[in-house]
């Protein structure tokens, strides 16, 4: 059924679940893993969007495996993770409020009824009640680590489809930043080191910049800390062993990068 919010005051309603899931803020480790595009939600009164169900399961509602291989991560490392349990065609808590697909028309060839013709009260309601407690937590929570003299090292994890609009992606593993490499050459090294078999590349199958992110250039950056943007192929993290297999890659190899930071005085 085809909902719309135009003459509601709230998106969200008590209904709903709420946007975010914080897991083990108490963890040792110096990680912080963030999880933009963990969930498939939609709020009550959007209905299903407009969007078959079918389309729900594919990459342009969420980010496939990444909810799983995070919460391996946070188990493996000890890491406090936090994810966000709303569809990105809702609002995608990866982009700043003017991108245009923070609020997806289409997606992948897929139409989003819904989010045609949307008014400025619209997508601030869902920027508002959605978007932003999730970075509130985010941010609350790096400020926390500073105040409290401990380290910090931002991992946004994430997952890519394998090929899009008729291209192929050959790469098992991307790493994405931009005005700070530092770790994420680390993390290269460390990677490669230990799986030379598998392929892995630096800002494929995209690129960050201000506009395309958000997570990356206002907790990372921003804040001087060491961050990466972690993409995993979708096709090997799709299945429960899968995604065993690569939360234990992925560890191995941010222990690593952090013990080569250490080694070069970063």
């Amino acid at each position: 059924m085809l909902q719309n919010a135009q003459q509601e005051t709230t998106v969200l309603t008590g209904d709903d679940p709420g946007p975010v899931e914080a897991i083990n803020l108490t963890g040792t480790s110096p990680f912080l893993l963030t999880c933009e595009h963990a969930g498939r939600a939609v709020p009550q009164l959007l209905g299903d969007l407009g969007v078959d169900a079918a389309e729900m399961d594919r990459h342009i509602a969420y980010d496939i495996g990444a909810e799983n291989l995070s919460r391996g991560l946070s188990a493996l490392l000890d890491a406090p993770l936090i994810m966000q349990r709303y569809s990105r065609l809702v609002v995608d808590c990866n982009r700043p409020f003017e991108a245009k697909d923070c609020f997806p028309e289409i997606s992948d060839g897929t139409v989003v009824p819904v989010n045609r013709s949307l008014s400025e009260g619209e997508r601030r309601q869902r920027f508002d009640e959605i978007h932003q407690p999730f970075h509130q937590v985010v941010g609350t929570f790096l400020d926390q680590r500073k105040a409290a003299g401990k380290p910090a090292i931002l991992i946004s994890v994430h997952s890519f489809t394998p090929c899009l609009a008729g291209t192929d992606r050959p790469w098992l593993v991307g790493l994405l930043a931009n005005r700070d490499r530092r770790f994420a050459e680390a993390f290269m090294t460390a990677f490669a080191s230990a799986n030379p078999g598998i392929s892995i590349a630096h800002n494929e199958p995209y690129t960050v910049d201000d506009l395309s992110d958000y997570t990356v250039p206002v907790h990372g950056e921003a804040r001087g800390i060491p961050h990466i943007l972690l993409e995993i192929r979708n096709d090997q993290i799709a299945q429960p062993d899968g995604q065993v297999r690569w939360a234990r890659l992925v560890a191995d190899a941010l222990t690593g990068a952090v013990a080569l930071m250490n080694e070069k005085g970063n």
